[in-house]
């Protein structure tokens, strides 16, 4: 299988790019080459699609359901009762309908953390983009839960750590208040055994730091020292309460940040402090979160949201310029995940969209990225590609009034509508 785009704006300059197979191969004037598939990328431009560093993809069928509370009465007393109600298919479809939204808004890859594993990688292997899924890990401090929750993640990864190219295996330990020690020190174990990365809620809220200290004596990075899971594996998602210590254990131990404007904005998290990791040269990702705190997976928002606000933390406009906001979304993330794509060079994975630069929010084009991170929106994306594979174009996915039908069945079903 072979894909021709031609005419479409790259590095600022008209050119055409050939895929063959799932990868980039060719880059230039390429006027005498055959494909079976062409694109007229005429009036466009070429990206590296998104890659989303940490969601809940599920939780689409939770938008809206519980707005401007505090995390802990969110969580506890709307969001953990309806989830309890969910059915695997339940999540296969809010999955189906994340893939869809991620989708139109230029993002082939989502970091997730979510109830019924087998759902979400139906759903991903049927929408055509790659996800780094995580078996999911809650105890609450009761040894039989522990012990069911750790050989559910066993029995998935025999399972499904093999399943697709599409789809990396990962674990998903909630958070140092959802996990207990031993179980957290199993995680790092079997991490380690396996060669599998990490993905986990980290210092999100004052109350999570206030509480570590409580208990254990020390704050939250401090604690995941102690228990062995600090290392390149880990994903730490969220990192908004952090010390100048607990910075400098990330860094020593090369821990992965991802960034989650958006929803700590919306749940008054705290501010996230961009300058001083990226000092400590920390590979920094940006997610959404899920849709329930959010409330969308449109990573444009996400990058506008990130360089804003690691301006207006330091007071220095040149902070987290339009080329690395972008880098967050992109490149950064496909290193943490150890993915050849990320940009478009020959060589690289067929992941990509194509952006409509006749769109209001494109035009004019004095500076194309700048445009993409601080004006546009998933609105000026036309067509996204993934492992080679067109997945939208020309505005339209296939199958997307099924999907939606689909969706809508499963919330009226948990909601009594």
């Amino acid at each position: 299988m072979s894909i021709l785009i031609t005419g479409v704006l790259h590095e600022n300059r008209i050119q055409d790019i050939l895929i063959k197979g799932n990868h980039i191969v060719s880059i230039g004037n390429l006027a005498h080459v055959q494909a079976d598939t062409c694109i007229d990328g005429t009036g466009k431009a070429i990206l590296p699609s998104f890659m989303n560093g940490h969601t809940h993809a599920a939780m689409t069928l939770l938008r809206g359901f519980a707005d401007d509370m505090p995390l802990g009465v969110w969580l506890k007393d709307h969001i953990w009762p309806i989830e309890a109600k969910m059915t695997e298919e339940d999540v296969y479809w809010g999955a189906k309908f994340a893939c869809l939204e991620m989708i139109r808004t230029g993002t082939t890859f989502f970091a997730d953390m979510y109830w019924h594993f087998p759902g979400t990688a139906r759903a991903v292997q049927e929408m055509g983009i790659r996800a780094g899924l995580s078996a999911a890990l809650f105890d609450f401090g009761d040894k039989e839960r522990a012990r069911q929750a750790k050989d559910q993640v066993e029995k998935l990864y025999e399972k499904y750590a093999s399943l697709s190219e599409r789809i990396i295996f990962t674990l998903g330990p909630h958070a140092i208040y959802t996990v207990s020690k031993d179980s957290l020190a199993w995680v790092a174990e079997y991490a380690e055994d396996k060669d599998l990365l990490i993905h986990l809620h980290v210092s999100e809220t004052s109350t999570e730091v206030e509480n570590c200290l409580k208990e254990h004596g020390m704050r939250p990075v401090e604690y995941l020292d102690s228990v062995g899971l600090l290392s390149p594996r880990l994903m730490a998602c969220h990192c908004v309460w952090l010390s100048d210590h607990e910075m400098d254990l990330l860094a020593r131990n090369h821990v992965q940040v991802i960034h989650n404007p958006a929803s700590n904005l919306k749940l008054a998290s705290g501010t996230f402090r961009y300058q001083p990791l990226a000092d400590r040269g920390l590979n920094i990702g940006l997610g959404t979160d899920g849709c329930a705190s959010n409330n969308n997976l449109d990573m444009f928002e996400e990058m506008k949201l990130a360089a804003l606000l690691a301006k207006s933390a330091s007071g220095d406009a040149t902070v987290l310029p339009a080329v690395d906001a972008f880098a967050l979304a992109t490149k950064n993330m496909a290193a943490m995940y150890g993915l050849e794509c990320g940009e478009i060079r020959e060589g690289m994975l067929a992941d990509c969209m194509l952006v409509n630069l006749n769109h209001p929010q494109l035009t004019p084009g004095h500076h194309l990225l700048s445009n993409v991170v601080y004006s546009a929106n998933g609105d000026c994306v036309d067509t996204v590609i993934c492992n080679g594979r067109v997945l939208m174009e020309d505005g339209v996915v296939p199958g997307e009034e099924e999907i939606t039908a689909g969706f809508r069945a499963c919330v009226d079903r948990l909601t009594g509508a």
